[in-house]
């Protein structure tokens, strides 16, 4: 019901129907002008021309032409106007006859009897008149006349008659014409209004399309104006100039919407930054800070007079200041990596050439834990990315891996391994380390700052739980993946890198 009501109220249709309707209309008046006027009308010029005859005639007698002369003008317009002509003189002879069952016709008709004679003629002299039009009926043949019968001015007497029944044939004839006509007209003027209504309507629903789209939002599509240059073209060139400038007003508004929330994002991860760093850095110093006022408290107060004494206080002192300053310079590190908008110094370098000289550093460590280092050396895999972060990734790795590496089966190991994956252009470096299988949960907690695994660990071997965090931020900064999952006899900790 809905689709039928918005057909009957779209443009198209009302223009269809009203071309439509006017076309019937049009029909219409003709046939009823037709019916009733033109054969009023069509008589009323026969009048006419029977008063224009009756002036020509009375001319020619006026203007002194023969006889025979008139009889042959006379016969020319009863032939071309199909009339009777009968002209009398003054004593009532017949002067001129073109059709003789004229005279006979009015002779029984008694039209010529002096009673009807006298009565027009009064007629006219009391009008004023030198004619007088009438309709007859020939009672033999019962066909109507329109008749003038009229006093020249030599004073003979002019009969002229008309036959009416050619003026009615004439209407059936063309009414029933026009009834073809209608029905032709019906159908073409159907098609013609389609047309007609296509043609005006399709560009209002384009504009009415564009205008749509660009209360969406939605600047794309533009008005294809024809060379006509009508008024739907000057609208179509009006809007799309509209649409060029919104598009381009609201692309700036978007421009400056984006850049204000880029500050306010800016600002918040500023605020939020700091906000961390006070928190982790209060959170992390407290142990040091309480041990650096624990112990130059027992230095002021001589708790312990012997030198040795006050060596190993002050060394603890120096110590945990150290590792105060290493802790705030990581956490810096890691805020930067984290909130900041780093620029790494990526470079072409060979990974398999770091990785060697990072376990060379680390090989006191190893020695010192036992550990077996399985690392295949040869070849070269050329890789692009900042070198220093990198190294601090992989450091980290096997920092780790030698800190948690426990015995199974008899063996503490290390391997260190590359896969190269052409399908990407990446290569996987992962370091495996035994160790007895990690809980799930805590594989996903790991990459949390100042998460430990090992919580019973003194603060001598155990970390401050930063440098997997560190990993995490360089590996998002970049976009790689990184992980760790439980393998067999151990874990494994990945990372990956792009390829030169």
């Amino acid at each position: 019901m809905n689709k039928i009501k918005i057909a009957f109220t779209s443009i198209r249709v009302k223009l269809f129907i009203f071309l439509c309707v006017s076309i019937l209309s049009i029909i219409v008046i003709v046939l009823l002008l037709n019916n009733f006027v033109l054969e009023d009308f069509y008589l009323y010029n026969k009048e006419n021309k029977l008063k224009e005859v009756y002036t020509s005639v009375n001319e020619f007698y006026n203007n002194g032409y023969s006889q025979e002369e008139i009889e042959n003008q006379l016969e020319e317009i009863s032939i071309k106007n199909d009339f009777d002509i009968l002209i009398k003189d003054s004593y009532d002879e017949t002067i001129y006859i073109s059709n003789k069952d004229f005279f006979s016709n009015m002779l029984q008709q008694s039209i010529m009897n002096s009673k009807i004679i006298r009565e027009q003629y009064n007629l006219m002299a009391k009008e004023d008149k030198s004619y007088i039009i009438s309709e007859m009926e020939d009672s033999r043949t019962n066909i109507n006349y329109v008749m003038i019968t009229a006093i020249m001015d030599n004073g003979y007497k002019l009969y002229m008659r008309m036959p009416i029944i050619s003026i009615q044939e004439s209407v059936k004839i063309t009414n029933k014409f026009l009834y073809i006509i209608a029905f032709v007209m019906i159908i073409v003027g159907g098609i013609f209004s389609s047309l007609v209504s296509q043609r005006f309507c399709r560009p209002i629903e384009e504009l009415k399309n564009i205008a749509k789209k660009m209360s969406n939002l939605d600047f794309s599509q533009k008005y294809n104006y024809s060379p006509s240059q009508d008024e739907f073209d000057e609208l179509g060139k009006s809007i799309n100039k509209m649409s060029r400038k919104l598009e381009s007003t609201i692309g700036q508004l978007r421009a400056a919407n984006m850049e204000l929330e880029k500050d306010v994002e800016e600002k918040s991860h500023i605020d939020e930054m700091r906000k961390s760093f006070i928190s982790d850095v209060s959170h992390e110093l407290k142990t040091p800070i309480a041990l650096i006022q624990g112990y130059s408290e027992g230095l002021i107060e001589n708790v312990n007079t012997d030198e040795e004494s006050r060596k190993f206080y002050a060394e603890v002192i120096l110590d945990e200041a150290t590792k105060m300053d290493k802790l705030v310079k990581r956490l810096l590190e890691l805020m930067k990596l984290e909130y900041g908008n780093m620029r790494f110094n990526n470079v072409e370098f060979n990974i398999i050439e770091l990785e060697r000289e990072i376990l060379r550093k680390s090989n006191v460590m190893i020695e010192k834990e036992k550990i077996n280092v399985e690392f295949k050396e040869e070849g070269e895999i050329n890789v692009i990315a900042d070198e220093d972060y990198i190294d601090l990734v992989f450091t980290n790795y096997i920092t780790n891996a030698i800190k948690y590496s426990t015995e199974i089966n008899g063996i503490r190991k290390i391997e260190i391994k590359n896969e190269i994956r052409e399908a990407d252009k990446k290569v996987r470096i992962s370091v495996f380390n035994t160790l007895e299988e990690m809980p799930e949960e805590e594989l996903v907690h790991i990459w949390n700052r100042f998460y430990k695994i090992d919580e019973s660990r003194n603060r001598s071997e155990g970390g401050n739980g930063i440098g997997l965090a560190i990993v995490k931020a360089i590996m998002n900064n970049y976009g790689n993946e990184y992980g760790a999952r439980n393998v067999i006899g151990g874990i494994e900790f990945y990372f990956d890198l792009d390829l030169a």
